[in-house]
């Protein structure tokens, strides 16, 4: 004991004599628990580096030369989300029904969406038409994306103490100049339906615990996973971005699934090399083409989520339209389902599934 207290000693009178000769004025300082204080050097906080994800645009479908190798006659099987959210959907439907007639009343959801993102606008009209179709009170509030902090507040703290409000969803991403963490903290954690708050991300990413919500999203891709039989535990798997709205919970919630997990994104080195490893690869980056066919291994399954909006001529809409396509499939989506053993491209049904 008396040698630890000699040797603190020691340090501490090392760490004095280190500021007084100048060192950064950033590095601060704790007391140790023992009889006498002595300052201990902290590195600056190592949290506070948040670097945006910014995904290269100038990749080529030949960057990577992969070791995998498959048959041309092998396609991928399409994962049937419409089916599945169907079934889900109806479901709930007579759920609400059975409430309805038990006791009088149905779930009330309340939506929030600030400023005019075209995906935002998209997912929210979807939430408010599979809450028709169930028999889910529904409502929502617009705010303009140059509203402030306290706007936001406001109309959280109301719904907050509305009893005929059982649900809140705030639609993320907030604009930028909004303090999202501070807003978040401010909604009710039996009302967070998209499982955002920090005690229900918090107990999310905890063994042991359980979020009163899981994100919709996330919930959804593992929900795909297992309805169409296909193993999780023991799989590798890879996400591919880390935005805390899909890639970070669900990364956490294959990792309750015992899956290996690793995370891909912005910053990672060599993530065709990664991604050609994995069982299961779900895509959230956002990124038209950033996944090319042959960073896939044959028998993966592949889950996209991310959504690009595309823009064509009036000549190319009503091509579209006549041949009644669900979504425009690219080459490199060609080239994936050759390779993956099971592939679920995104479309609206994927973000109607709600929670029970």
């Amino acid at each position: 004991m008396m040698l630890a207290r000699t040797r603190m000693r020691r340090v501490a009178a090392a760490c004095k004599k280190g500021v007084r000769n100048g060192m950064p004025s950033t590095t601060r300082t704790i007391n140790t628990q023992m009889d006498d204080s002595y300052p201990i050097l902290l590195s600056p906080s190592l949290v506070s580096l948040d670097l945006p994800d910014i995904w290269p645009t100038n990749s080529r479908p030949n960057d990577f030369q992969s070791t995998c190798r498959c048959s041309n006659e092998q396609t991928a099987a399409i994962i049937d989300g419409k089916s599945i959210a169907g079934e889900i959907m109806s479901r709930i439907a007579c759920q609400v029904w059975r409430m309805k007639e038990s006791i009088g009343r149905v779930p009330g959801l309340a939506v929030i969406m600030v400023g005019q993102r075209r995906d935002s606008q998209t997912y929210v009209r979807n939430k408010i038409k599979a809450c028709e179709e169930t028999g889910i009170k529904s409502s929502m509030t617009e705010l303009h994306g140059n509203c402030k902090d306290d706007e936001v507040v406001n109309v959280l703290s109301r719904f907050n103490e509305d009893p005929s409000i059982h649900g809140i969803l705030l639609q993320l991403p907030l604009p930028q100049h909004l303090d999202e963490e501070k807003i978040l903290d401010v909604m009710s954690l039996e009302k967070d339906v998209d499982g955002f708050h920090p005690l229900n991300m918090g107990n999310l990413a905890m063994r042991g615990r359980q979020p009163l919500f899981i994100p919709c999203t996330p919930k959804g891709c593992i929900e795909l996973l297992m309805r169409s039989g296909v193993e999780i535990m023991g799989k590798k798997a890879v996400v591919i971005g880390r935005s805390n709205i899909v890639g970070l919970p669900t990364s956490l919630l294959l990792q309750r699934h015992h899956a290996t997990v690793s995370i891909v994104h912005a910053f990672t080195k060599n993530p065709e090399q990664i991604t050609c490893e994995a069982d299961i690869v779900v895509t959230a980056a956002g990124v038209p083409n950033l996944i090319r066919g042959n960073w896939l291994k044959p028998g993966a399954v592949v889950i996209d989520v991310g959504t690009n909006p595309i823009e064509v001529s009036i000549l190319q809409k009503l091509k579209i339209e006549a041949s009644n396509c669900k979504h425009v499939e690219t080459q490199t989506h060609q080239l994936c389902r050759t390779l993956a053993a099971n592939m679920v491209i995104v479309s609206q049904e994927m973000f109607a599934m709600k929670k029970q």
